[in-house]
């Protein structure tokens, strides 16, 4: 069985607390996009050397294989359905790492529903998020995979009838790792001054001035070259344009009308992706 994994871009994004359980809380709208991985799952012979066999192409995905997030999420289905049998798991992955996308959430997330779907286990959409949660604080959003409002860490979503259909997203990454823990130590938590949903449903012309993510000052102070990207999306016709999660990673929104007359000269990667 081959599933996708798509990735999101946050749409603004508050910090506006810090929890005593060492989490921060949050405001933001996650928006899922067309940039995807290809994930396959083959069901193994139990007489295999192995529960789960699991390798990889594309973009080389570094550490230990036990922690990526498709084989946590095998061993937690595993473990409360036995019957689940030995399988074979290739991930290929297109998504950049570390990038504010999600997409190491998102293949997590996508294990767990084919992992459903593929050995019958008829687990509901709220038993597939109480598992994704336990993965990490943004995997259930990719269980839904349609455009939400979270808060709490990022777990407590609200879907939302935003639609950039007509839209296309250039994601542009830059390949600079920025560590989470040291975004977070940048941000002072405050409650916003606006609210993060009334600002979505006003025409996208008036997001550039009033849709903040509190991660870009402190890191474009660090990263100047972030900003410049940023920057260069608007020169080139973006409506809006916004570093997503802690980063390094910036988009673009534009009409999708303008994709085909338009030419980049960023020295790294980047993609043009459709709204989901």
């Amino acid at each position: 069985m081959i599933c996708f994994p798509s990735c999101k871009i946050n749409l603004g994004l508050r910090i506006t607390q810090k929890r005593a359980d060492g989490f921060h809380a949050l405001e933001t709208v996650f928006y899922p996009i067309t940039l995807t991985d290809a994930l396959e799952i083959i069901i193994e012979p139990e007489t295999s050397a192995a529960p789960l066999t699991f390798t990889s192409s594309g973009l080389t995905i570094n550490g230990d294989p036990t922690d990526n997030l498709c084989y946590k999420a095998y061993f937690l289905l595993k473990k409360d359905y036995p019957r689940i049998s030995n399988i074979k798991m290739h991930l290929h992955k297109k998504i950049p790492m570390g990038a504010g996308l999600g997409g190491g959430s998102s293949d997590g997330a996508f294990t767990l529903v084919t992992l459903n779907q593929l050995f019958n286990l008829q687990l509901s959409e709220q038993a597939l998020l109480d598992y994704a949660l336990q993965l990490g604080s943004d995997c259930p959003f990719f269980i839904l995979n349609t455009p939400a409002f979270a808060t709490g860490r990022g777990e407590f979503l609200t879907p939302t009838s935003l639609d950039l259909k007509g839209y296309s997203i250039v994601i542009v990454n830059p390949g600079i790792a920025i560590s989470t823990k040291l975004a977070f130590s940048l941000i002072t938590p405050k409650a916003p001054d606006n609210n993060l949903l009334a600002v979505i449903q006003q025409p996208i012309t008036t997001w550039k001035d009033e849709l903040i993510n509190d991660f870009e000052e402190p890191i474009f102070n660090s990263f100047p070259e972030l900003a410049n990207i940023k920057e260069t999306l608007y020169q080139k016709g973006a409506i809006y344009a916004s570093m997503t999660g802690t980063g390094s990673t910036v988009y673009g929104i534009f009409p999708t009308s303008m994709i085909d007359t338009l030419s980049f000269d960023f020295p790294s990667h980047y993609f043009i992706a459709t709204a989901s």
